[in-house]
């Protein structure tokens, strides 16, 4: 028997989780009745050009940087209220909504990656950027083909969710803004590391889960 489709419960709790559930049940219901959950879903497209425009903008001056904190913030709200304004509005669209809010999460995602690729010269840390970027996706992709096979979706990772990302976002600007660009000499490459670490536990941990699963599945315990 086939289960439910569970896209829009979410597995793992991040840090500020219970906050943000709290902040989110007490906006739901002010949301104003003209807006509904797919409008919230597909600004997520507008955050995204702002995000690629502001960091293009910021070559010139870095702060328009805080412009770009403006477009993660507001991503943030949208996506955070969308789903739960569809299921307090009874629209029904669970599998549509799930479809369209993350293929628009994995556009903002990667906005923000080129945006702040304008910042550098160098080509050594452009092509950082380029790898930064197939990480992002790569991580992203494994969190949705793990869900397809298992019907568990899961974005927060030990206690750093989409929320705590966007925070460090918003704080990496205003940094930046003012101080200056010299921080990604050698951020830069700390940050793809890391990032490259943590896909690489993902993916081997989702891999030796699924394969777990398809060896508990095979009456004679070996996987075909």
């Amino acid at each position: 028997m086939s289960q439910p489709f569970a896209g829009d419960k979410k597995k793992g709790q991040s840090i500020l989780g219970p906050y943000e559930r709290k902040l989110i049940d007490a906006a739901i219901p002010r949301v104003p009745k003209p807006i509904m959950s797919h409008h919230l879903t597909a600004i997520t497209a507008l955050w995204s050009a702002g995000c690629v425009l502001f960091g293009w903008l910021a070559v010139d001056n870095l702060h328009w940087l805080h412009a770009m904190s403006v477009m993660v913030f507001g991503q943030w709200l949208t996506d955070s209220l969308d789903g739960s304004l569809g299921k307090y509005r009874k629209q029904g669209l669970v599998k549509w909504g799930f479809f369209a809010d993350h293929l628009l999460d994995l556009l903002f995602a990667g906005s923000v990656v080129i945006g702040y690729s304008f910042l550098v010269e160098a080509r050594w840390l452009q092509f950082l950027f380029l790898i930064l970027l197939l990480i992002t996706c790569a991580t992203m992709a494994t969190s949705f083909l793990s869900f397809a096979a298992t019907n568990q979706f899961q974005i927060a990772y030990y206690g750093l969710g989409p929320t705590e990302v966007r925070i460090g976002y918003i704080a990496l600007n205003t940094f930046v803004a003012f101080v200056g660009t010299a921080i990604f000499s050698w951020g830069v490459p700390v940050i793809v590391a890391i990032n490259a670490i943590a896909f690489a536990i993902l993916a081997g941990q989702t891999s030796k889960n699924l394969w777990q699963i398809d060896y508990e599945a095979n009456v004679d315990g070996q996987p075909r």
